[in-house]
C-alpha cells in the first residue's frame, strides 16, 4: 500500500538513501532538510523536497500543513536528522550543547508533535526514530552526543506506550558505524574546541583514530543496511521496538552491557594508544 512518508535529514547519508529507496518502491516521500540543493536527486526520482530546519517551529508547522494539504494524510515519519558534537565537557560551550539537544531531541520532538494529531485522526501511523548504538553505550569526549541519544531512547519508549491506544507504532533504529558525513562533521569542531587546552591530545588522537577507521571500508557499513531496517519497520504489521544494524553495533552494545562500566572503559582507553 502506498504510504505518505516524511524523512528528516534527507539531504545525505541514511536519510537520502532511505528516501530514494522508498520512492523507488512507489511511496510518496517528502524529504526535509536545510540543504535543499542536496535533494535534487530525490525530486528527479519522483520525491518531494522541502527546505526545513526542524528546530524552527514555524517552518515545521508550515511543512506539515503543506503535506496534509497535498496528500491528506501522513503515514510514516522517519526522524533521521541529527549530528554529533564531540569534545570534553569543559570545552563544549553550553550553547553548542543546547544546539545538540535542539537538533537531536527537541527538533525531533517538534516535528513528531506536529504530525501526531493527524496520525491519531487516521488511527494509524509509524514514528521511526534514528538513534545510535551510542544510545546504549558511550565513547571518549562524546558526552553531549551520547546524552542526546540516551535521552532519545527513553523518550521513544515513553512515546510508544502513549501512542499504543491510537494504533501508532514507535520504532527505534540503532545504527552502528555507517559510511556517512558523521566523522567529518564531528572532527573539525572538536579539534578547534580543544586547541591549546588540557584535552587537545585526546581530541587529536580521537580525530586520527576516526579518520583511520572510516578510511577502511571494511570498518563500516553502507547506509543501505539502515534503509533495510526502516523498510522492514514500515511494512511490518507489528514492528519491533528496536532494530540494530551496521558494523560494530551489536558487539559494542553487548560489551557495554555484559562487561560492565570498568571493563568497557578499558576497551575504550585501549583505542587511545
Amino acid at each position: 500500500m502506498k504510504k505518505v512518508i516524511i524523512i528528516t535529514g534527507a539531504s545525505s547519508g541514511m536519510g537520502k538513501d532511505a528516501a530514494l529507496r522508498l520512492v523507488e518502491e512507489g511511496h510518496i516521500v517528502y524529504g526535509v532538510a536545510r540543504r535543499l540543493n542536496h535533494m535534487k536527486d530525490l525530486e528527479e526520482a519522483g520525491g518531494h523536497a522541502i527546505k526545513l530546519d526542524i528546530t524552527n517551529t514555524d517552518q515545521v508547522k508550515e511543512a506539515v500543513t503543506r503535506i496534509i494539504k497535498e496528500q491528506g494524510q501522513i503515514d510514516v515519519l522517519f526522524n533521521n536528522a541529527g549530528y554529533a558534537v564531540y569534545g570534553s565537557v569543559e570545552d563544549v560551550s553550553i550553547e553548542d550543547a543546547k544546539r545538540q539537544f535542539d537538533v537531536n531531541l527537541f527538533g525531533l520532538a517538534t516535528i513528531t508533535k506536529a504530525v501526531l494529531p493527524y496520525m491519531r485522526k487516521q488511527k494509524q501511523g509509524t514514528i521511526i526514530n534514528n538513534s545510535s548504538m551510542g544510545g546504549k553505550m558511550y565513547t571518549i569526549l562524546g558526552s553531549w552526543y551520547h546524552a542526546t541519544k540516551h535521552a532519545l531512547e527513553g523518550w521513544s519508549d515513553c512515546l510508544r506506550l502513549e501512542l499504543k491506544p491510537f494504533n501508532i507504532d514507535v520504532v527505534v533504529i540503532e545504527p552502528g558505524a555507517i559510511r556517512t558525513e558523521f566523522g567529518d562533521v564531528m572532527n573539525g569542531p572538536m579539534l578547534e574546541r580543544s586547541k591549546g587546552g588540557p584535552y587537545e591530545a585526546a581530541a587529536n588522537t580521537i580525530a586520527h583514530t576516526t579518520e583511520a577507521f572510516y578510511s577502511n571500508p571494511k570498518n563500516s557499513s553502507p547506509a543501505s543496511v539502515i534503509t533495510n531496517k526502516v523498510v522492514k519497520a514500515i511494512y511490518a504489521k507489528k514492528p519491533k521496538t528496536r532494530y540494530r544494524a551496521g558494523k560494530w553495533a551489536k558487539p559494542m552494545v553487548w560489551m557495554r552491557i555484559y562487561l560492565g562500566g570498568r571493563l568497557f572503559d578499558r576497551v575504550l582507553k585501549s583505542q587511545m594508544k
